[in-house]
């Protein structure tokens, strides 16, 4: 499935010591998105976006403000195969389903 999504960030709210360099000189900052395809809020959005965090101060409970908004504009409407009630149907592996927890962020 593809899905198109809107992000709005208020970049007043970025923590700059968490930016960093690229190779090429460019400077980057890491955010993460919270996106729930599903459902919208009463804005009509559908997730929030933050600066990442890496596994020690998820741990610890770190909370990063929330920079702004994302809005789902378009969904591939996948084809869903209708199971027999008796056949079990196990999705292959996704991308997610392989995310080791050492990820920093």
């Amino acid at each position: 499935m593809k899905i198109g999504v809107s992000l709005k960030i208020d970049v007043n709210k970025l923590d700059e010591s968490r930016f960093f360099h690229g190779k090429n000189g460019a400077i980057y900052a890491d955010i993460t998105g919270f996106i729930d395809i599903d459902t919208e809020d009463q804005y009509g959005n559908n997730g929030f976006l933050t600066q990442s965090i890496d596994k020690a101060e998820r741990d610890s409970g770190v909370k990063l403000p929330i920079l702004g908004n994302s809005k789902v504009f378009y969904k591939d409407q996948a084809q869903v195969i209708p199971q027999s009630p008796n056949q079990q149907f196990q999705a292959p592996p996704t991308a997610i389903d392989t995310f080791s927890e050492d990820i920093p962020f």
